[in-house]
């Protein structure tokens, strides 16, 4: 059996997924591989704002457009831990390339830059992210948990998080309403 892997992928959440933490919830993943996957839930903006964010790790914003700019709640795991999405991927300290535009940044010194203005030019910072051991996730695609779909960076970074579930629907061509919460197999 041919293995998928769901990297720059959106994972929609099916109405049959009743966990509180992923009701609702459009997840990028940003790795998936033989030990599992890891992703960023990006509609799901925290009550905090970048400026809030600085101060906490005694930094500003160097305008207001950023200092504006939402916190997400990535999911569930290490939520004390920052992840910035971004593009370009540029050269930081711990990076991970997702695909040649797209990188993941969890070191200090790409808040710093945004700080000054220096920073990519889009961008999602998240506080925790949403992770499956080794199989987990093709199972719970299998249970009816998640519709799949190739990602773009036009919903993650254009759109504002209200409208990006549903645009990911869109990519499908699937409307939510006729979405069955059973299962089936062919």
């Amino acid at each position: 059996m041919e293995t998928i892997n769901f990297t720059h992928h959106f994972l929609i959440a099916m109405p049959s997924l009743q966990d509180a933490t992923f009701s609702g919830t459009l997840t990028y993943v940003c790795r998936h591989d033989a030990q599992g996957a890891m992703g960023l839930v990006i509609n799901r903006p925290m009550d905090m704002n970048l400026k809030s964010l600085f101060g906490q790790i005694s930094l500003s914003a160097s305008n207001e457009t950023l200092a504006t700019q939402p916190v997400y709640l990535g999911g569930p795991v290490q939520t004390d831990r920052g992840f910035v999405l971004h593009t370009p991927v540029g050269e930081w300290r711990s990076t991970v390339r997702i695909t040649d535009d797209l990188g993941l940044t969890t070191s200090r010194d790409i808040l710093e830059q945004m700080s000054m203005g220096n920073g990519p030019e889009r961008m999602l910072i998240a506080l925790g992210y949403a992770g499956w051991e080794a199989g987990q996730l093709e199972q719970e695609i299998k249970l009816n948990n998640w519709l799949s779909v190739q990602a773009t960076p036009e919903i993650i970074f254009e759109l504002s998080p209200d409208k990006r579930f549903h645009a990911a629907l869109e990519l499908l061509g699937v409307n939510l309403t006729f979405l069955s919460e059973e299962a089936g197999h062919a």
